[in-house]
């Protein structure tokens, strides 16, 4: 009998490990890297007892937070922010993404959706929400009229994640991880300058509010970044949860109710 494995079942082994995000080759054969040289090209040299130590004060003066408000208050614009953001060094996560996924729709939208990471298809793109719950998410604005792609800003939806690249194999991203990039959220609000927020999902309100628990803050205006600002439920949390959709279109009619009263 033949062991070899047939294509479906090899094309099926290698999805399953691009959706654990092993989606890069890495080499042939594997390398023991302590067999290597200290010199090595690339490699930094081992350090010895005669190697100058790092100055404490240098190591104890990072603070990313700190960082990345100074970085994002000097942006002037959006494609500023764009910049800042790409050259901050201290999120990890950008080590393993392939693009950073900045924003999609119109700036100027009445309305401002603040996602939470992107998945592997929004990390290809380049853009928050291309997935399936992206497509869901798309279908829920066009049932009150918005749409990402509308030029007119009445009718438009803006998009954002609260973090920009994409955690390995989609995990949540960590309270320090949050913390660092929510002074680019912030400014990126203060940029774009929509009349309503939507906070999508538990990442976008621990960032936005400092708390979590959608299925308790869903629905319900609240305040953040300076903005009025509706917490709702994930679209691809509605598309394991199908029986939640009546609380999400509640939600949406209560957008759809606010935007029509004039947004304040």
């Amino acid at each position: 009998m033949d062991s070899a494995l047939d294509f479906h079942a090899a094309r099926a082994l290698l999805a399953w490990q691009v959706e654990l995000g092993a989606d890069e080759a890495i080499g042939d054969a594997p390398v023991n890297r302590y067999d290597l040289p200290d010199t090595a090209p690339g490699r930094p040299a081992r350090k010895t007892a005669a190697t100058e130590p790092e100055p404490v004060a240098q190591a104890a003066a990072a603070d990313p937070v700190a960082d990345a408000r100074r970085m994002a208050q000097a942006a002037a614009d959006l494609d500023g922010l764009r910049a800042a953001m790409a050259a901050f060094e201290h999120c990890e996560l950008k080590r393993g993404a392939r693009n950073l996924v900045f924003a999609d729709g119109n700036p100027a939208a009445r309305v401002m959706i603040i996602g939470e990471a992107p998945g592997r298809e929004e990390d290809q793109a380049g853009k928050p929400f291309v997935g399936r719950a992206g497509k869901m998410l798309d279908r829920m604005l066009a049932a009150i009229g918005l749409d990402r792609a509308a030029q007119d800003g009445a009718h438009a939806a803006y998009i954002a994640n609260v973090v920009p690249w994409r955690p390995p194999q989609n995990r949540d991203p960590s309270a320090e991880e949050i913390a660092m990039m929510v002074p680019f959220m912030q400014r990126h609000v203060e940029l774009a300058a929509p009349d309503l927020l939507v906070l999508v999902g538990n990442i976008s309100c621990e960032a936005g509010l400092g708390k979590r628990g959608i299925t308790r803050l869903r629905g319900g205006w609240t305040q953040a970044y300076g903005r009025p600002a509706l917490p709702m439920f994930h679209p691809a949390y509605l598309l394991r949860q199908p029986a939640k959709k009546r609380e999400a279109w509640a939600d949406l009619l209560s957008l759809q109710a606010r935007l029509r009263e004039g947004g304040a």
